[in-house]
């Protein structure tokens, strides 16, 4: 059982013990650390009186979603804080809220990729984007100190309950310039849908009908019981490679929970590749407005071979969606995102949307006039091998990170290295990086190179250059 507190929000398993998992106590605790910022934050009217704050909440279709929704909404509440129920919702459906409402900020309730047991409070600023990490810090010590100071019986907020974001969601993509509805219905699209039975099984196949595709449904009843682990990778999504083929599909598509990730399946079955999901949307997007791009720096160079292409400029930033849109912002990219298939697209919103990844995708499809796989096979040959190591209490990250560091940064083979997110390693052929994760109790290696097995044996070796320094 886990309970992990970052700057960009709290996540954790449901159940056990208060301060060691997510249960009811934390729930309502970091709510109200989150709430007691957003009031501390907010600026005084010309009278000196303060304006009475609203905050957009939704969740995924996770079991435990209505009982942390009810608790962290009702917090808010106790708070003086107004809020706009979106009930059932996605990830980039209430980042799209939260300005549509004039609110000063938002809460996702969704442990995203996380399998069943866990949930989380993903927490929004007033532009629907999430919090730096002096913010995040700021109620993270709030939350250690308990400093709450609850509303009377006269100044408790209001609900409001509204459930047409997501189809607000859909206008909004479908009447993005890029996005072309009459392409894609004339290409007669057939296309299988994962929605993992959360949220996704139902915005994606109403975006896809609107758009003219027959739909096939798999997954899409969304009653938070998972069919299999939620992370959309290759050994997840045998069931749905297998109905591609069967119904003869042109493709399929997978999301996750709170559907900001996406993935695609080719006609033949095969993994697309959810690394291209970004390079694919972003050949598409330079292709008719010519300008910069940025993923993070666990992602593929793939996205910097295709932008240099399009005689753009690439750039990459630490891991987590608040850098990458960070840089993007200061890079003015006009496209970006990660590459576990998180599509950031400013012209709709600073969020990763897989709903404007699916849009585009097709759009691009439609104008190629090619199969799925043979799109794939257009773009520059790299494979990854992610893996990770558990951590345990006898584990020091920091200490592995530096030895690792003082290992390669003098290492005749090594062209670059950085150390903004954990130890990134390039190497003329291949990369390397090191760093502990933000969502999960882990060090993730990912590395890669010009075929799987280069990039498979790579990793090994990093595997056990880490086990011999930490002493595992």
């Amino acid at each position: 059982m886990t309970l992990i507190k970052s700057i960009s929000g709290i996540r954790g398993t449901i159940g056990g013990k208060v301060g060691d998992n997510l249960t009811p106590v934390d729930a309502v605790k970091f709510a109200s650390a989150y709430g007691t910022w957003l009031k501390n934050s907010q600026q005084p009217t010309a009278n000196s009186q303060q304006l009475k704050l609203k905050v957009v909440v939704g969740r995924d279709a996770r079991i435990s979603g209505p009982m942390i929704h009810n608790l962290v909404i009702n917090t808010l509440i106790g708070l003086g804080i107004d809020v706009v129920d979106l009930g059932l919702s996605t990830t980039p459906t209430v980042e799209i809220a939260v300005p549509l409402e004039n609110a000063d900020g938002g809460i996702i309730l969704t442990a995203s990729h996380n399998p069943k047991q866990w949930n989380a409070l993903k927490l929004l600023n007033e532009k629907g984007e999430f919090l730096n990490g002096i913010e995040g810090e700021k109620i993270l010590q709030i939350a250690e100190a308990e400093a709450f100071d609850f509303s009377e019986v006269d100044d408790l907020g209001e609900i409001t309950e509204n459930d047409a974001y997501m189809d607000i969601h859909i206008d909004e993509v479908l009447n993005l310039p890029l996005v072309d509805i009459e392409a894609v219905k004339a290409a007669k699209f057939k296309v299988v849908v994962d929605g993992v039975n959360s949220s996704g099984g139902i915005i994606i196949p109403k975006l896809l009908e609107l758009m003219g595709v027959e739909v096939v449904k798999l997954y899409c009843e969304p009653n938070g019981h998972f069919p299999h682990n939620p992370e959309p990778l290759k050994e997840h999504l045998t069931d749905i490679s297998e109905l591609v083929v069967q119904e003869k599909a042109d493709l399929g598509i997978v999301v996750d929970p709170d559907v900001d990730r996406l993935a695609f399946i080719c006609e033949d079955g095969e993994m697309f590749g959810e690394e291209y999901t970004l390079v694919a949307c972003a050949d598409f997007v330079l292709g008719k407005t010519p300008g910069n791009t940025v993923s993070n720096m666990s992602s593929s160079r793939a996205l910097r071979d295709v932008t240099i292409l399009n005689n753009g400029n690439y750039e990459a930033s630490a891991v987590g969606e608040v850098n990458v849109v960070e840089l993007m912002k200061k890079n003015n990219a006009i496209i970006g995102g990660e590459g576990n298939g998180g599509i950031i697209y400013p012209e709709l919103h600073y969020g990763r949307d897989s709903l404007v990844g699916v849009a585009l995708f097709l759009t691009h499809l439609a104008n190629k006039k090619m199969t799925v796989s043979a799109l794939r096979a257009s773009y520059p040959e790299y494979y990854m091998s992610k893996n990770k190591i558990e951590l345990t209490p006898q584990i020091n990250v920091d200490a592995i990170l530096v030895a690792m560091t003082e290992k390669y940064k003098n290492d005749s083979s090594t062209s670059s290295l950085s150390t903004i997110d954990g130890v990134k390693i390039d190497f003329a052929e291949n990369w390397v990086h090191l760093r502990k994760s933000n969502t999960e109790p882990i060090i993730r290696i990912y590395t890669e190179a010009a075929s799987q097995e280069k990039a498979d044996v790579l990793a090994l070796r990093i595997i056990g250059e880490i086990k011999d320094v930490a002493g595992i």
